[in-house]
C-alpha cells in the first residue's frame, strides 16, 4: 500500500454536497485536498448526484468556493440521467422534466425533446429544483401511469446545506413511488450510470472515490468494484458506518478530505494502536486512548467481522464524543 493515500490512486473522484462545500459554505481542507492532487498530476473528477446544476455551473460554484475547476472535470447525474434516455428512446422523442433548465438542457443535447406536460411524452425524468410544484408531479404522475419510462437522476433522501440537511431529489422521488406504485430507474450514485461515466471520463485505471454518504457514494463504489473513501462531513456518522453491511463499507474513513495526504494505512480499517477492543459475547467493550477517528477505524473492522454487529459498552468519554455510547 502506498505511504500516502493520494499516491496510490491516478484519480479522486471527489462528491461535492457534504464533501467538498455545504451550499455556499466550502469545507475545511476541501480546496487544499483538491489543489494537493493537481500537484501531483491525479487526475480530479467532481461527481455530484445533484442535478439542479450545469457542468458550467458547478464549475463556476466551485471556481467561486477558492475550488477552481472546469466544466470537463463535472460528471452530473443529470448527465447521466441523459444518457439512459438516448439509449432507450428515439431521437426526437418527448420527455417530461421533473427539474431545472439545466437538466432540460441535457435532455436536449442528446437529441431529445424536453417538456413539461404529461400529453405524448414517452419519458419522465427527475431531478432536484426548488421549484417543483404538485401540478408537477400530478403531470408525472399521469405519464408513469400511461406507461412511460421513468428515470430519476437520484434518489438522495436529503441534500447537505450550510442550514442542515434539507429535502432531496429522493424524497421527491418517494412522493411519486407512493402515488404510482412503481419504481424509476436510478441515473446517480448509488446506480452505475454515472459512476461508469466518471471513470471513464477520467481515464482512470485504479480511481478512489471520495464522499460522504455511505448510501450514494460508497454504496456507488462497491457496486463499481472501486476503492472509496469515507468522509464525516456531510451525512453519514460514526455510528452509520460502525453499522454498515457489505454493500457500503468504505476502504478508508477520514474526517475530511485533509487526509488524501495522510497514510493509506493510517486511514484504513483494521486494528489501531492505542485502543484495545474486547469481545464479550454480543457486546465489545472499548478501553486505551488515541485518536477518535482511529477507534472508529478499530470499531468497523470488529463489527464488520461478524453477521450482527456487537453492542458497544463501556463509559469511555471518546464513546460519548463519537456518538457512540447507546446501543443502536
Amino acid at each position: 500500500m502506498a505511504d500516502r493515500l493520494l499516491d496510490g490512486y491516478d484519480a479522486l473522484l471527489f462528491d461535492l454536497d457534504g464533501t467538498v462545500y455545504r451550499g455556499g459554505q466550502v469545507i475545511d481542507g476541501a480546496a487544499d485536498a483538491v489543489a494537493a492532487a493537481r500537484a501531483e498530476r491525479t487526475t480530479v473528477r467532481f461527481v455530484t448526484n445533484n442535478a439542479s446544476r450545469s457542468p458550467e455551473q458547478v464549475a463556476e460554484h466551485l471556481t467561486g468556493l477558492g475550488v477552481p475547476a472546469t466544466a470537463d472535470e463535472v460528471s452530473t447525474s443529470a448527465q447521466a440521467a441523459a444518457a439512459v434516455l438516448a439509449q432507450r428512446l428515439d431521437r426526437g422523442d418527448h420527455v417530461l422534466v421533473l427539474g431545472t433548465s439545466a437538466l432540460a438542457a441535457e435532455i436536449t443535447a442528446v437529441g431529445l425533446v424536453p417538456v413539461r406536460t404529461a400529453t405524448g411524452v414517452k419519458a419522465v425524468v427527475q431531478g432536484l429544483s426548488p421549484d417543483l410544484s404538485w401540478n408537477d408531479l400530478a403531470e408525472a404522475s399521469v405519464a408513469i401511469r400511461a406507461g412511460a419510462l421513468w428515470v430519476a437522476c437520484n434518489i438522495d433522501r436529503t441534500l447537505p446545506t450550510e442550514r442542515g440537511l434539507l429535502p432531496g431529489n429522493g424524497s421527491l422521488v418517494a412522493a411519486l413511488r407512493h402515488a404510482t406504485e412503481q419504481d424509476p430507474e436510478v441515473a446517480g450514485k448509488p446506480a452505475t450510470p454515472l459512476m461508469d461515466e466518471s471513470v471513464r471520463a477520467a481515464d482512470a485505471k485504479h480511481p478512489l472515490v471520495v464522499g460522504d454518504r455511505l448510501d450514494t457514494d460508497i454504496e456507488g463504489a462497491v457496486a463499481a468494484g472501486l476503492d472509496s473513501l469515507l468522509v464525516l462531513t456531510g451525512v453519514s456518522t460514526a455510528a452509520d458506518v460502525i453499522a454498515a453491511g457489505p454493500e457500503a463499507r468504505p476502504t478508508y474513513i477520514a474526517a475530511d478530505l485533509g487526509a488524501i495526504t495522510a497514510s493509506a494505512a493510517d486511514l484504513a480499517v483494521g486494528p489501531k494502536p492505542g485502543w484495545d477492543l474486547r469481545t464479550e459475547g454480543d457486546e465489545v467493550v472499548v478501553t486505551g486512548d488515541g485518536d477518535p477517528l482511529d477507534l472508529v477505524r478499530a470499531l468497523c473492522a470488529v463489527s464488520w467481522a461478524t453477521a450482527t454487529p456487537p453492542r458497544i459498552t463501556g463509559d469511555h468519554p471518546v464513546l460519548a464524543e463519537l456518538g457512540l455510547t447507546r446501543a443502536r
